[in-house]
């Protein structure tokens, strides 16, 4: 029903209301009134008669539900009768001097305004023309010594269209402000239904979030995140896969193929898995699973499943992975789940960097344990360079872990991030000693094969500029750079070890040039910073085992092993690594190795 129909209804039924109790005060007035002429009393009474008659016809018809067209031929039929009534009575009163008789005419086309807006005023006011005629003519016929005067029939009907015009637009500009109000209401009351819906979306998706929150062990935690999940977004698989490196890790499933497709700690590479496309931080909806070209949904095709909906996990505006609802329905995800499971994706990525951090503590705790058999000149050595980040570290767990409930997230975001941080120098510093006991133990291993040392140079200068920004790295091939022959990823391991402590020790703002060429058969890399240099005393030294210039570095932290494994890497390979350097001009290293 619209709203113009109701309000046509409603005016129907007042309009009856009023025009019954006109009936008694008609009866007064014709009871009251003499001097009538001849046959006009009669007439006033059928009037009046009429008017009680067609007063309780119309009043139980607007009671009646009745359709629209219906409706309008009703307001029309009752709008005739009432302006008939009216003329009627005009035309019967002329004979009454001194009464305003002729003000009744105003009546019907205030009615036809309330009913019709601007335009049926000026039509009833049209249709009073012959009866303002024939009042006069009546009158100058029983009044005697009157005289027609069209004086006072242009009078009457000037003010008729005038008041037509001023009442019919007051009608419409109340009917424009009735329209505009409902529609505000309308979109008020849909505000308020889509508020509620957002508002029961986020309690149901903070309760997955605080399940997944829940234990730092991850098949608990991730089992009382699927029992929450189940009742927000129905699914018929679902996972939880880490971006480490060029790899995606799923950490999780549950459902369909869990362990036949991409079972908890399998790995595929980054740029065939859709994961590569959440880590923008926008979610993926994949709606037909057999068109894709991403090959790892060919494991999810085979166990049935035909859509995916992948959302980014961020961890404050960084994403770190995905989470991956599946069904068994081609296009079965709408609009409001993406927004959901985008939404989870946002709540629950510090959850998941959380179980994430405490597995790697939990690997260098196990890690530290082995190392406490290393010799005793280690110990003494790296003993601040373990107890700076530990510190830190259980610092900011034992904070975490008392103080939750009260810390805000950016400040939980910061702890977190700290944990991570301070996790990654201790597991860079295991490394190297691993390297560093293989090495002298000889079961430091090797795959050699033709290496694009041009390729090499790009991608570990490009790697360590991402890694931070306060040092420009730049980038210089002098000519063209044959193969050689090696350990790819060893030889990496070398260039970005003397990156990055060429990096280190440069100042803030300063540049670390790599520059690259073949001279009498050798390919050489050097590696040049603007630091403090190395004194020619302490040029050979460096490259010994937990051997680092503490006044040359200013106190920068590292363990003193980089160098020696560089060395012991390029010898390997039947090259060398040496440093050339006049203090406080910074130094360049060379890496140098034979071409075949």
């Amino acid at each position: 029903m619209t709203g113009a129909f109701e309000r046509q209804r409603q005016i129907e039924r007042w309009t009856a209301i009023v025009r019954l109790l006109t009936v008694p005060f008609a009866i007064l007035q014709a009871a009251v009134t003499g001097g009538y002429p001849e046959g006009t009393q009669l007439w006033v009474w059928l009037t009046t008669g009429l008017l009680a008659a067609g007063a309780l016809v119309l009043l139980r018809l607007s009671r009646l539900d009745l359709d629209e067209r219906s409706q309008r031929l009703l307001g029309l039929a009752a709008l005739t009768f009432d302006a008939g009534i009216v003329f009627s009575y005009v035309l019967a009163f002329n004979f009454v001097n001194g009464t305003p008789v002729r003000q009744l005419l105003f009546l019907p086309l205030l009615e036809a305004a309330a009913r019709y807006g601007i335009v049926a005023p000026f039509v009833v006011a049209a249709a009073t023309v012959p009866v303002l005629i024939g009042f006069e003519l009546l009158r100058r016929a029983n009044v005697s010594h009157y005289q027609f005067r069209a004086s006072f029939v242009t009078l009457q009907l000037g003010i008729e269209f005038l008041a037509a015009l001023l009442v019919g637009w007051l009608v419409r500009l109340l009917g424009d402000e009735t329209r505009v109000a409902s529609a505000r209401a309308r979109e008020a009351e849909q505000l308020r239904d889509e508020l509620g819906r957002r508002v029961d979306a986020l309690e149901a998706t903070n309760r997955c979030a605080r399940a997944l929150a829940s234990s730092l062990d991850l098949e608990q935690s991730f089992g009382a995140f699927i029992r929450e999940l189940k009742g927000l977004v129905p699914f018929d698989r679902v996972a939880i896969v880490l971006a480490e490196g060029h790899t995606a890790r799923v950490i999780a499933t549950g459902g369909v193929g869990g362990a036949e497709a991409f079972p908890p700690g399998s790995e595929w590479p980054l740029q065939d898995s859709v994961t590569s496309d959440v880590l923008g931080g926008e979610t993926v909806l994949q709606r037909d699973l057999e068109t894709e070209l991403k090959t790892d949904v060919e494991a999810l095709v085979a166990v049935g499943l035909r859509s995916r909906l992948a959302a980014p996990l961020l961890v404050a505006s960084r994403a770190i992975g995905m989470l991956s609802l599946s069904r068994r329905e081609r296009d079965a995800f709408d609009q409001s789940e993406v927004e959901l499971v985008t939404l989870l994706g946002r709540l629950v990525g510090t959850s998941v960097q959380n179980i994430r951090a405490y597995e790697l503590e939990h690997q260098t705790v196990e890690e530290l344990r082995r190392l406490s058999a290393l010799r005793a000149d280690f110990v003494s050595l790296v003993s601040h360079e373990l107890r700076s980040p530990m510190a830190a570290v259980i610092g900011a767990a034992q904070t975490l872990e008392q103080r939750w409930r009260e810390l805000t997230p950016e400040q939980r975001s910061s702890f977190l991030a700290l944990i991570a941080d301070e996790t990654s120098r201790l597991a860079t510093l295991i490394a190297d000693v691993m390297d560093t006991s293989r090495i002298e133990a000889g079961t430091f291993s090797y795959s050699f094969g033709e290496v694009d040392m041009a390729e090499l140079v790009l991608e570990s200068t490009a790697a360590a500029q991402l890694g931070q920004d306060e040092v420009e790295v730049e980038t210089r091939l002098r000519t063209a750079l044959p193969p050689v022959h090696g350990d790819r990823t060893r030889l990496k391991q070398v260039l970005v070890n003397l990156i990055d402590n060429a990096i280190k020790y440069s100042p803030a703002g300063g540049t670390v040039t790599v520059s690259a060429g073949v001279d009498n058969g050798s390919l050489m890399v050097d590696i040049s910073d603007r630091g403090p240099g190395i004194a020619a005393e302490h040029q050979n030294v460096i490259f010994e085992k937990f051997e680092r210039l503490h006044a040359a570095g200013s106190g920068k932290p590292g363990t003193g092993l980089g160098l020696f494994i560089a060395r012991s890497i390029a010898e390997a390979h039947g090259g060398s690594v040496t440093v050339r350097s006049s203090p406080p001009a910074g130094a360049t290293f060379r890496l140098e190795l034979p071409v075949h």
